[in-house]
C-alpha cells in the first residue's frame, strides 16, 4: 500500500505540474560652482565658460517675458490632464518652501496603475535661474498626447513605460529669478553625499529636497535626468571625487551612462558637435566636482540611472527661441525615454515550487551594483550598454541564486525570466517542487530501484519523466512564439 500512494502522489505531483501557468518571458514595466559654456553662440554671460562662487545677476523682467508663471503652469498642466486623461494623472509630491505644489503629471496607457514595466522621471527647474527644462518638459506631454496614435515612438513609450514629468522643482526660485530656493539653499547641494557627511540630518534638508526622497521612496524609477541651463552637455556620475580634485572619476555602470549620455547627445541637433565636450558628454567629477548632488543620490540610493542635462547655452534665453530649442531636444528627450525599453535586460523573477513572484535582486558580474526587483511583481530592469556579453545572476533570500548569459545587441533589449529553486530547509529536505524538471527523475529512478523491481512502477517513472519532458517543449514553445510575435529576445532559465 505504501509503493501504491507513493506512485499515486507521484501522478498527483505531475497533474499539477501541468495545471500551473506557463511561465514564460515577457514583453515590456555645498560648494556653489556654476559653469556657463560658450562656444561662440549668444550667451546672456558672455562667450566664455566661467566659473561663478556666488549668486549671478537676476535677469530682467522684460527678458522673462513670454515664459510661464507658476500659475501659468500649473494651469496648463492641469488642462493637459483633462486633454489627455486616457494616457494622464497630475499628482503632487510635496510643496516648495512658500507653499506651491510640486505638481507632477504621469503619462501611461494606465496611468495610477501599477505594472511589470520600468518607469523614467524628467525633472525640471531645479535652479529657479534654469527655466527652459519647465517650458520643455510642458512641451514634451503635448507632443505626445497629440502623437501617441499615429507615431511610433510615442506609442511605444505610451505602452511600455510609466514616464512621469516634474516641470518644476523649485518655483519659488523662478518667481525671483534666483537660482536658489526661498530659503537660499541651492537644491542640487542639498542631498546626502557619498564622499563627505553633508545634508544627513532630515529635518535640516529643504522641503523640495524631502519631496524627492519620499518620491524614489515610493516609486521605483529605472531611469532619470534633470534639465538644466548654462551649457550644453549630457553629464553623468560621479559627480565628486573622494578628494575633491577635478578629475575623471567613473561610477560602477559607467559605460551605461556613457551609453545613455551618448543617446541624448547625438540625438540633438548639436549637442555632439561640441569643441569642449568630446561627443557632447562630461563625467561630472572631470567637469567640476560637486558635493550633495542629486544626480548621484539617485543612483546610490534610489537605484535610478540619473543625467544631469545641461540643455541650453543661454540660461533665461528670450521666449521666442524656445520653439527652437524644443526641435533641437525633442528626439533626444523622446530616445532616452525609449531606452528603457529598447536596450538592457528586462525580466521577472518566479519560484520554482509556486510560480509565485519572488522580490529578488539582480546583479551582472564584473559590476558592482545592484538592482532590486519589484516587491508586488518581482519585475527587473537592468540597464546595461549594448554589443556585449553579460553574465546576469538573479537571486531572492531562501532561494538557490541562478545564473544565466545574455548577448546584448544594438537596440536590442533581453528579456530574461528567473525561476528560482528553495534551498534545503533546516531539516536538510528540499522545498523544491516535482516540477523542477533539470533533475526530475533522477533521485526518485535511485529509490524506486532501491525499494521495488517492478515494471509496472518503473514504466510509471518512465511516464512521469516523459510528462516533465513534454511540459518543457511546451513552455520552449510558447518562449518561440513570443520571439517570432516580438524583437524582443526572450529567455527563462
Amino acid at each position: 500500500m505504501s509503493k501504491l500512494r507513493f506512485v499515486l502522489s507521484l501522478l498527483f505531483s505531475t497533474a499539477i505540474c501541468f495545471s500551473l501557468p506557463p511561465i514564460a518571458a515577457r514583453g515590456g514595466h555645498s560648494d556653489y560652482i556654476h559653469a556657463v559654456l560658450g562656444d561662440g553662440n549668444s550667451s546672456l554671460y558672455g562667450t566664455a565658460r566661467h566659473l561663478f562662487s556666488q549668486e549671478e545677476p537676476r535677469p530682467s523682467l522684460e527678458l522673462t517675458r513670454g515664459y510661464m508663471t507658476n500659475g501659468d503652469l500649473e494651469k496648463a498642466m492641469k488642462d493637459f490632464t483633462k486633454r489627455c486623461s486616457k494616457i494622464s494623472r497630475l499628482y503632487s509630491i510635496g510643496k516648495s518652501v512658500n507653499g506651491f505644489p510640486l505638481w507632477v503629471i504621469e503619462i501611461s496607457d494606465k496611468p495610477g496603475v501599477l505594472e511589470a514595466e520600468p518607469a523614467f522621471k524628467y525633472v525640471g527647474n531645479v535652479h529657479g535661474d534654469e527655466p527652459v527644462g519647465r517650458e520643455l518638459l510642458l512641451r514634451l506631454a503635448n507632443w505626445i498626447c497629440d502623437n501617441y496614435e499615429k507615431d511610433p515612438l510615442a506609442q511605444m513609450i505610451v505602452e511600455n513605460v510609466h514616464l512621469h514629468i516634474l516641470p518644476s522643482l523649485n518655483p519659488d526660485g523662478f518667481t525671483a529669478r534666483k537660482r536658489n530656493n526661498a530659503n537660499n539653499v541651492d537644491l542640487n547641494r542639498d542631498f546626502p553625499d557619498q564622499f563627505f557627511p553633508v545634508n544627513e540630518n532630515l529635518g535640516l534638508r529643504q522641503p523640495e529636497t524631502r519631496a524627492i526622497m519620499t518620491w524614489l521612496s515610493e516609486n521605483r524609477f529605472t531611469a532619470s535626468a534633470t534639465l538644466h541651463g548654462g551649457a550644453l552637455v549630457a553629464n553623468f556620475p560621479w559627480d565628486g571625487t573622494e578628494d575633491k580634485r577635478k578629475y575623471y572619476y567613473p561610477c560602477p555602470d559607467d559605460e551605461t551612462f556613457r551609453f545613455l549620455a551618448k543617446i541624448y547627445s547625438k540625438s540633438h541637433r548639436n549637442m555632439s558637435l561640441s569643441k569642449e565636450f568630446e561627443e557632447g558628454i562630461t563625467n561630472g567629477a572631470s567637469w567640476y566636482p560637486i558635493y550633495g548632488g542629486m544626480q548621484d543620490w539617485n543612483y546610490i540610493h534610489g537605484g535610478c540611472f540619473e543625467l544631469t542635462l545641461e540643455i541650453s547655452d543661454n540660461k533665461w534665453p528670450p521666449a521666442s527661441e524656445l520653439p527652437t530649442i524644443w526641435e533641437y531636444n525633442r528626439m533626444s528627450m523622446l530616445n532616452l525615454v525609449a531606452s528603457l525599453v529598447k536596450t538592457g535586460v528586462h525580466g521577472r523573477i518566479f519560484s520554482v515550487d509556486e510560480g509565485k513572484p519572488l522580490p529578488g535582486l539582480v546583479v551582472v558580474k564584473g559590476i558592482n551594483y545592484t538592482v532590486k526587483a519589484h516587491q508586488a511583481y518581482a519585475d527587473y530592469h537592468r540597464l546595461l550598454a549594448p554589443g556585449q556579453k553579460y553574465e546576469v545572476t538573479a537571486s531572492s533570500p531562501g532561494y538557490k541564486p541562478k545564473t544565466t548569459t545574455v548577448w546584448l545587441g544594438e537596440n536590442d533589449a533581453v528579456t530574461a525570466d528567473f525561476i528560482l529553486i528553495p534551498e534545503a530547509s533546516s531539516g536538510g529536505k528540499l522545498r523544491r517542487s516535482i516540477c523542477d524538471c533539470s533533475s526530475c527523475g533522477q533521485p526518485l529512478l535511485t529509490r524506486f530501484f532501491a525499494e521495488t523491481n517492478n515494471g509496472i512502477t518503473f514504466a510509471l517513472v518512465v511516464v512521469v519523466a516523459f510528462l516533465c519532458f513534454l511540459l518543457q517543449r511546451r513552455m520552449r514553445f510558447n518562449l518561440w512564439k513570443q520571439r517570432q510575435s516580438s524583437r524582443r529576445s526572450s529567455i527563462t532559465v
